[in-house]
This record gives C-alpha cells, sequence and structure tokens, in this order.
C-alpha cells in the first residue's frame, strides 16, 4: 500500500498528471468531436466552393481532402464521389449563398477560439473580436489551398518531394503559431505559444501516416459495406482526429511553455554568488528590510522633532 501512495504522489506531481487533468477538465475528445461536426457543416462547403473557383484543379475539394489524409489511388476515388465537380459547384453558387457559407465559417472559427481560451483558462472574447475570426478564417482558406496546391506543383522527383514537406511543416508552425496568439488577440506571447505550434504541426504529420496506413484500407471496406455514408464515417473520423490534435497540441504546448518558465526562474534563483542578477536581488532585498525596519520603530526610538530625520520643527 505505501507503494502504491508514493506512486500516486509521484503521478499527482507530475506534468503529466497536469495535462490528463486539464485535458479531462477541457473536455479534450467532446470538444474535438464538436470540432470534427462544425468542420463538416460549415467549413467543408465554404472549401468546396473556394476550391472549384481553382481553374487549373478538376478535382476541387476533393483533391484537398485526399492530399490531407494521405490517400492512396484506390481510396480517392471513394472520396471524389462524394463532391460534385467543380463546374456543378459554381453554376449553383450565388452570391448569397457564399456570403451565408462565410458566416457560417465564422461559427467555426468561434469554436477554435473559445476551444484555445479554454486551454489557457482566459475570458471570453469581448464582442467586438469578431473580425479576428474572420481574418483567421481567411488565412485558414489560404494555408490550406497553398497546402493543397503544394503537392500539383512539387510532385516530381525526391527534391521536389522533399522541398513540398520542408515547405508544409514551416507553414503549418507559421500559421499556429500566429493563429493561436491572434485568435487569443495577443494575451499570449509569442514564445509560450511556439512550441503548442510546432506540436500541433507534428501531430498532424503523424496523423497523416496514420489516416494513410489505417484509414485508407477502411474507406475502401466501408465504402463497399456501407457506401457513401462509409466514406463520409471515416473522413469524420479523420477530422476528430484533426480537432484533437490541434486543441490537444496547444495544451501540451502550454505546459512545455510553463515548464520552461519554471526553469528559467529556478535559473535566476540559483545565478552564481555575487554576479550581476545576484547584486541586483540583494539591493532589492536590502531596501525592503531598510523600509520596513524604519516603519516598524517605535515612536520613543525616533529622532524628535526638528532634528535630522525627524519630523518639521514645530517653531
Amino acid at each position: 500500500m505505501r507503494a502504491v501512495s508514493v506512486v500516486r504522489q509521484a503521478w499527482g506531481r507530475s506534468v503529466a498528471a497536469r495535462v490528463w487533468q486539464q485535458g479531462a477538465e477541457l473536455e479534450l475528445l467532446h470538444r474535438s468531436m464538436g470540432f470534427a461536426a462544425l468542420g463538416l457543416v460549415t467549413l467543408v462547403p465554404l472549401l468546396v466552393v473556394v476550391a472549384a473557383a481553382v481553374p487549373f484543379q478538376h478535382a476541387g475539394f476533393a483533391h484537398w481532402v485526399v492530399d490531407g489524409m494521405g490517400l492512396t489511388e484506390h481510396p480517392s476515388e471513394a472520396v471524389v464521389k462524394l463532391f460534385a465537380a467543380p463546374r456543378r459547384v459554381l453554376s449553383a453558387t450565388s452570391a448569397l449563398s457564399l456570403a451565408s457559407l462565410s458566416v457560417f465559417g465564422l461559427s467555426f472559427a468561434a469554436s477554435v477560439e473559445t476551444g484555445y481560451r479554454k486551454v489557457w483558462e482566459l475570458a471570453a472574447a469581448p464582442w467586438h473580436s469578431g473580425w479576428r475570426r474572420a481574418v483567421w478564417l481567411a488565412v485558414l482558406t489560404a494555408y490550406l489551398f497553398v497546402e493543397a496546391q503544394s503537392g500539383t506543383v512539387l510532385e516530381h522527383g525526391a527534391w521536389q518531394s522533399a522541398a513540398r514537406i520542408v515547405l508544409t511543416v514551416c507553414a503549418g508552425i507559421a500559421f499556429f503559431w500566429w493563429g493561436q496568439r491572434f485568435l487569443l488577440a495577443r494575451e499570449v506571447t509569442w514564445r509560450a505559444t511556439l512550441p503548442g505550434a510546432v506540436l500541433t504541426m507534428a501531430g498532424l504529420v503523424g496523423l497523416r501516416a496514420f489516416s494513410s496506413l489505417v484509414f485508407s484500407p477502411l474507406i475502401v471496406t466501408n465504402a463497399v459495406t456501407y457506401g457513401p455514408v462509409g466514406t463520409v464515417l471515416v473522413v469524420e473520423s479523420w477530422l476528430i482526429g484533426v480537432g484533437f490534435v490541434v486543441f490537444g497540441g496547444a495544451l501540451l504546448g502550454r505546459h512545455v511553455a510553463e515548464a520552461h518558465t519554471r526553469r528559467a526562474l529556478l535559473a535566476q534563483d540559483h545565478a552564481p554568488f555575487g554576479g550581476p542578477r545576484w547584486r541586483a536581488v540583494a539591493v532589492r532585498s536590502a531596501a525592503s528590510a531598510t523600509s520596513r525596519a524604519a516603519g516598524s520603530r517605535p515612536r520613543s526610538a525616533r529622532p524628535p522633532a526638528g532634528t535630522p530625520g525627524g519630523g518639521p520643527d514645530p517653531r
């Protein structure tokens, strides 16, 4: 029993326990499922229209999904069948429907902002910060467009594939680094949000590898068993994974940044004796001690009025 108690105490003091507890308070899996549902209902229709407007791409948004999931040739055919041809999409899209899709897309941006604020335990955003969601949604669309088109431009040869990997990773880190701080209205520093951006991008790379190994054959099986609905279920499961990585990466990045801050403070406390930082701390401590001693000195011990250090002469 004593060994179990020691293990529990060690677990309670560990970083993993704090991450697990905050993830439970954040309802990480539930929030990821909401991310996937809102993404499928509000964001995907907007991206379908944007992808259909690209003049040199024939597959439309289906190409974006296939590229993001890392699917092979046979499973990609089932995904392509889910979406209409780009010409049909453009012919059925009006200015009013495009404006409606943009408004619905803002609800997706609001859910991401709420998740980030829950991660950092910040108050709700003010009402006039809606423009930040609109800007973030526009940049997200541009980022997804560039990421998808890079596969079309850089698809021949090992050097082009390596260049595409570097470009995608750097652009992803830059987007999640900027996006988290921008949605939080600069209430968190650049240094604090950088670990979350790196971990989020690393998680997305791992999710793509997992998708190509697991989801790719699963799409083929579900397409035969359940038809197009089976393919939708697999795509929705992949979106849940994306939401889990986005919020989980930010959560883990926060604890990495806080651990780095604690180590920096400990390093300051253990600065070498006589160093400039130690001397500054010593001067502040001495001044604080002197002021406390002067304030607590009894009245009889103070210099009489009219003498140096005393009050003014009543005459």
